[in-house]
């Protein structure tokens, strides 16, 4: 039995930096993103844990101009519903943040969870069947990551009609959207989110959310 990699402080350092500095990224630079770098990101992102190991990641790239238009006609059309929600100063608040980078951004990303999947033979879904979404989930966490590793940003577009993108990006009938990425070189860098910066909401004391039974 051979011994595992051995991670020093240093690296550990590193590393908290890394997940300081990932942000939800809105605003990019005119600075193209490879192919060679997003299938880099895609394979590095499929290293993550699924249930069963039953992968049900499925990436699709969004490069066809006519598809992102409607893309962005449908988050216009969102947005608008979820600011009609608001009301008072947060409706203001809401209209002034830029809640999507679906204009500048050079790669679209749209990720699915294929739930109809037989890859893993159903290993730990029946009493969680979301499971195979979480899984997506953990992959779409370390695309994110290594992105930033190598300095790109990525943000989640979630203001969204999951069956409308469906629709638009032509894929099968048992794909479920589970994010909408914009990916790119940042325009700008911040340490902290650009909704604590808005003063949409601060970021929670962790120990009121650990619960001791």
């Amino acid at each position: 039995m051979s011994d595992g990699p051995t991670f020093d402080e240093p690296f550990r350092a590193h590393l908290l930096e890394l997940f300081q500095w990932r942000r939800d990224v809105r605003r990019f630079a005119g600075k193209q993103v490879s192919d060679k770098l997003l299938d880099d990101l895609i394979a590095q992102a499929v290293l993550a844990p699924s249930v069963g190991n039953s992968q049900p990641w499925r990436f699709v790239k969004v490069a066809d101009p006519g598809r992102r238009k409607k893309i962005i006609e449908d988050f216009q059309i969102c947005n608008q519903e979820a600011l009609d929600n608001y009301h008072g100063e947060q409706a203001q608040i809401y209209a002034s943040l830029k809640l999507s980078g679906l204009r500048d951004a050079p790669a679209h990303l749209a990720v699915f969870a294929d739930i109809e999947t037989s890859v893993g033979h159903g290993l730990g879904q029946r009493t969680m069947p979301e499971t195979l979404k979480y899984s997506v989930v953990g992959a779409i966490n370390h695309l994110w990551l290594v992105a930033r590793a190598h300095g790109v940003g990525v943000g989640w577009v979630s203001i969204l009609n999951p069956d409308n993108v469906g629709n638009i990006l032509d894929v099968p009938q048992g794909w479920s959207l589970i994010a909408y990425l914009c990916v790119g070189y940042p325009e700008e860098e911040h340490l902290d989110p650009e909704l604590v910066r808005a003063n949409w909401q601060q970021r929670l004391d962790v120990s009121k959310l650990i619960l001791e039974r």
